[in-house]
């Protein structure tokens, strides 16, 4: 079955050049960083944890649509549909329940893939992209540790879909990692 997506100028037809997670802490008010984004590029519309979640979602999606970017709801497919979103995240541990029954087909679905398992558990629920990592140290998780070039490159060995490099990706740290497979990059730092 042949899905059609809005297009977008990326390497990968269907998918954005790179995603900008949003964060209720590192981005309380995530518009200005979404304002600056380029066209072809992605939101990834996390801040789970804030009262008034609806309505920061709405605000980002007419701003996405009017920059032309690609908005991506995580965690809520009810909040999604409500925003106009034209796709699904799904963290690691939301992805090990399955595909959702309900995500319409012309959506992308994106899934947290923090090891070499959960890359192909993406892969086997259909997903179109993983977010992996963390590549390297990152600000968001600070205790954890990057994987580096060889171990992230290892992780993607016989991936069948591509991959977002996560955790403190910046233009330098990425022209370290291998290409196999890499879409782009995806993380919050690195777009304020």
């Amino acid at each position: 079955m042949t899905r059609t997506r809005p297009a977008c100028p990326c390497p990968i037809p269907g998918l954005p050049a790179g995603f900008f997670l949003t964060d209720s802490r590192r981005t309380p008010d995530p518009l200005p960083a979404i304002a600056r984004l380029p066209r072809g590029h992605g939101v990834i519309f996390r801040h789970y944890d804030i009262p008034d979640r609806r309505a920061l979602a709405a605000r980002a999606s007419r701003l996405c649509r009017a920059r032309g970017l690609l908005l991506v709801v995580a965690a809520d497919l009810k909040l999604a549909r409500e925003v106009g979103a034209l796709g699904l995240h799904l963290p690691e541990n939301m992805a090990r329940r399955g595909r959702p029954h309900a995500l319409p087909a012309h959506w992308i679905l994106t899934v947290a893939a923090h090891s070499k398992a959960a890359l192909a558990r993406a892969a086997a629920i259909g997903a179109d992209a993983a977010l992996a990592g963390p590549a390297f140290a990152s600000l968001s998780h600070p205790d954890a540790r990057g994987l580096g070039p060889h171990r992230f490159g290892r992780m993607l060995s016989n991936t069948r879909i591509p991959v977002f490099a996560l955790g403190g990706v910046t233009p330098r740290t990425m022209r370290k990692l291998p290409t196999q497979r890499l879409a782009g990059s995806a993380g919050i730092g690195a777009y304020l």
